[in-house]
């Protein structure tokens, strides 16, 4: 561990909050892809993503950009992958990125079908 002097204020804001916690919560607190580090930080905030794409579903389908939902959702099944492959897991980046892939997905298929009934008529 570091001494107080090499870590930043937010390690040791976290370290204290660490300290006040039911001893229960610190080994979750305190994972290497917890709520201290950057590995928890970035994924929850992906989820505006999600949002976003649950947002769509309302959109009309002629609204929808084939290309950036092709990207969210080809982008999401890679880095769900790629979050069950590295140590340590990070399942909150699975989760994010799965839905992600699926939202994208889902409107992918609204928008295509879409342009398929137009090009038919």
């Amino acid at each position: 561990m570091c001494s107080p002097k090499e870590t930043s204020a937010y390690q040791r804001l976290m370290l204290r909050i660490a300290s006040i916690l039911p001893k229960r919560f610190r080994p979750i607190f305190l994972h290497p892809a917890g709520p201290t580090t950057v590995f928890f930080w970035a994924p929850t905030f992906k989820w505006g993503l999600v949002i976003a794409g649950i947002g769509d579903i309302n959109r009309p389908p002629n609204m929808i950009s084939l290309s950036q939902t092709a990207s969210l959702m080809i982008t999401g099944a890679i880095w769900s992958r790629y979050s069950l492959v590295i140590v340590p897991k990070n399942y909150n980046l699975f989760s994010v990125n799965a839905f992600t892939s699926l939202t994208g997905a889902y409107n992918f298929a609204r928008a295509t079908l879409y342009q398929l009934e137009q090009n038919s008529k």
